[in-house]
């Protein structure tokens, strides 16, 4: 069986964990994790990736924490989508393999961002139309919405480039961090609209049912239960996948109805 490569947003974590001085301590840090997707043994999600076939590319720009987060979603589209790249946001400097990549002619890259905080003079799209057979590279912010807002009001070096402002009526399902507005989408959830605003709505579909996937089983990773072999979106991937979503009842899958499961969103 061949090992599947790590993915842009998997280096990242590994670069920063290892140029550390010290360990990063999440919530849950004495749980035993599966070192892929980051959950619990029992309620891995890494055999659930679907594996999809786009023409669209993102390049996430994480807040430095942001890769080492178990509850980040943005490795959720690396995990299904090849033409992801990961880059860390700093304030001082930007990374020269980020400023190569906007400049390869077969990208035309936007950054997904509301219209509102556009700099004067920098054009404002809601469509995803790229000109000359060039490929849509989306440029998504991978932070909380107030770190988002510094993160793009100081990289200058975005200025020139579209904004694509995403109308959507969608509210967030993201339940593993607290926000304050429900119109504030997760990572995840920003680029299965933008699929589906490029035509791939089958794609943005199988992305949409691995999110719901994930964040069913990180509850259950948490909370000491077995995530929910029912779940619509797991029958769907499933199908998707041609396996089985029954969910084995190995020694560490604990009952369902555990007081702790589903407790409230990580902070």
């Amino acid at each position: 069986m061949s090992v599947r490569p790590p993915h842009a947003v998997e280096r990242l974590r590994a670069e920063l964990k290892s140029a550390s001085t010290r360990p990063f301590k999440a919530r849950g840090a004495r749980l035993q994790r599966c070192p892929g997707c980051l959950l619990a043994a029992h309620a891995c999600v890494c055999s659930w990736r679907p594996q999809l076939d786009s023409q669209v590319g993102f390049c996430l720009i994480m807040h430095p924490l942001e890769p080492l987060k178990p509850t980040n979603t943005g490795r959720l589209i690396a995990d299904c989508i090849t033409d992801t790249h990961a880059f860390v946001w700093s304030r001082t400097s930007v990374d020269p393999a980020l400023l190569e990549l906007l400049k390869d002619p077969q990208w035309q890259a936007y950054v997904v961002f509301p219209a509102e905080y556009a700099q004067a003079g920098q054009p404002v799209v809601d469509t995803i139309k790229p000109d000359g057979g060039k490929r849509p590279l989306l440029i998504i912010f991978d932070a909380t919405w107030t770190q988002a807002r510094k993160m793009f009001r100081k990289s200058p070096w975005l200025d020139g480039l579209p904004i694509l402002s995403l109308q959507t009526e969608q509210l967030s399902r993201y339940r593993l961090r607290r926000s304050t507005r429900e119109e504030h989408l997760c990572t995840v959830e920003v680029a299965t609209a933008c699929l589906g605003l490029a035509g791939e709505a089958a794609g943005a579909n199988l992305l949409n049912d691995y999110f719901d996937v994930f964040t069913d089983a990180y509850l259950a990773s948490r909370g000491n239960c077995a995530a929910t072999a029912e779940l619509p979106s797991r029958q769907r991937l499933a199908e998707h996948l041609g396996v089985s979503a029954q969910i084995s009842d190995g020694p560490q899958a604990l009952a369902a109805q555990s007081p702790d499961c589903g407790a409230g969103p990580d902070k």
